[in-house]
């Protein structure tokens, strides 16, 4: 029988400023702890392979916690992709005001980055954490690249020397990126400060900036419709890559670039809209304890406040009365995918609730996984895993009728093509479709009042 306490000790630190935390006993001790509760509840078995695996080794060889080995741990660590989806769960946490303060994804967080901090990454992690760098690259090579992520030598080759699947679809590059052309198309989205309802930062994401800079445009039209007046400074990657990765340095710098850029003019009433729930996330999580040493309580508290998800965004001018509902064309029967990232900020189904409005419209909702993970499905150890934990995802959307597919996360409608050979937009794009009456073939009656 185990005598390992439930209740935290002095080992117990999510807090990457805390010295305890990269304290290696320490760890272990909460390794212990937490792998301990989390064998006695097992309620996230059917999660990432995470769990599965830690029951497997306790049941099978049938030892505790304390005679897991190093080489079991990190089995249990590559399995772990922070989908969060535990945490928004767990019974356990400090969220929910319970004495355990449990967190699987920081507990696994705090492995990694010790084990960086120990032995660094490899330059295929090195690459993959930092989207700007191979954003840059890409953009600027577009045809080359595109050529090269689709040429099945190259591909071989890429998996031999990265680690990346040769079968894994990888995101395409666009030659301008959105940042450039909205500088060049600026004048066309102008609302005066004036006249406009709201105004706001539009935070592009490395994706809508470099790989799919449609999301973008959409999103500042979808803006421009509502009278939002729009900014767009120069932004880099959120951090989230660099941070799963256990890079706490380099996140920090990343997080510390978009602070200081997004924090004048959040100090002049902006608010920041986000187009990937990643993102969102990870600003409104992740910067205030990135950044605690570095600024006051206050500001980082003001920070975060004024940070949203597009959608959410979008659903507080509607609970105002000021969302612009003058749709002229509908999607009809939409299959919604709800993003792992999004489901951890408990915001509700806002994206969902947004496309609603539109004339015409009916949903089927898709909340498993798509098994995309960030950069986790990318690799070569991982895809075949990706592909069985997002098939559940997979078989919903083959299964549902449906006109379009959307989702928010656009890596995961890479990988919900992939296992569905379905075309995903975001939601944000449905709204750009609906305003036009060429977006969809459903045309929408103007006699008829929408809700």
């Amino acid at each position: 029988m185990s005598n390992i306490k439930f209740t935290p000790t002095d080992s117990l630190s999510y807090n990457f400023n805390e010295e305890i935390y990269w304290d290696k006993t320490a760890l272990r001790e909460e390794i212990n702890r937490t792998f301990e509760i989390c064998n006695s509840c097992r309620l996230c078995f059917k999660y990432c392979d995470s769990f599965p695996k830690l029951f497997n080794y306790l049941d099978k060889g049938n030892i505790s916690v304390t005679e897991l080995t190093d080489e079991q741990i990190q089995d249990v660590d590559d399995s772990c992709f922070q989908c969060k989806i535990c945490y928004f769960k767990c019974p356990y946490t400090k969220t929910d005001g319970h004495e355990f303060n449990l967190d699987f994804p920081r507990l696994i967080l705090r492995y990694r980055a010790q084990k960086t901090k120990e032995k660094g990454l490899s330059f295929s992690d090195k690459l993959l954490s930092n989207p700007d760098l191979s954003g840059k690259i890409g953009s600027f090579t577009a045809p080359l690249s595109n050529w090269a992520n689709k040429n099945p030598l190259n591909r071989l080759l890429m998996e031999k020397t990265m680690g990346i699947h040769h079968k894994k679809e990888l995101p395409q590059f666009c030659s301008q990126t959105f940042q450039t052309w909205f500088k060049k198309n600026a004048y066309k989205f102008f609302v005066p400060v004036e006249e406009a309802v709201d105004k706001v930062v539009l935070f592009h994401t490395c994706f809508g900036n470099y790989n799919n800079t449609d999301i973008a445009k959409d999103a500042a039209f979808v803006l421009y419709k509502n009278k939002i007046h729009i900014e767009v400074p120069p932004m880099n990657c959120c951090g989230m890559p660099a941070l799963e990765k256990g890079d706490i340095n380099f996140a920090k710098t990343e997080a510390l670039q978009n602070f200081k850029t997004l924090i004048p003019f959040i100090k002049d009433d902006y608010k920041v809209v986000i187009l990937n729930p990643t993102c969102s996330l990870t600003m409104k999580d992740e910067y205030p304890l990135l950044l605690e040493k570095d600024f006051d309580n206050e500001l980082l508290a003001k920070f975060k406040s004024s940070v949203f998800d597009l959608n959410e965004y979008l659903f507080l001018l509607k609970s105002e009365d000021k969302f612009n509902r003058e749709f002229q064309s509908s999607p009809g029967k939409v299959t919604y995918h709800v993003a792992c990232h999004l489901r951890a900020q408990n915001i509700g189904y806002r994206s969902r609730d947004m496309m609603r409005l539109i004339p015409g419209t009916s949903f089927v909702l898709v909340e498993e996984c798509s098994g995309h993970d960030g950069t986790w499905s990318m690799k070569k150890e991982h895809f075949d895993a990706s592909l069985k934990i997002g098939s559940k995802a997979f078989d919903r959307i083959v299964q549902s009728e449906h006109d379009i597919v959307a989702s928010d996360c656009p890596l995961a409608a890479i990988q919900l093509k992939q296992g569905t050979g379905e075309t995903v937009l975001h939601p944000v794009q449905v709204l750009a479709k609906a305003y036009r009456e060429s977006g969809f073939k459903n045309k929408v009656n103007k006699d008829k009042e929408t809700e």
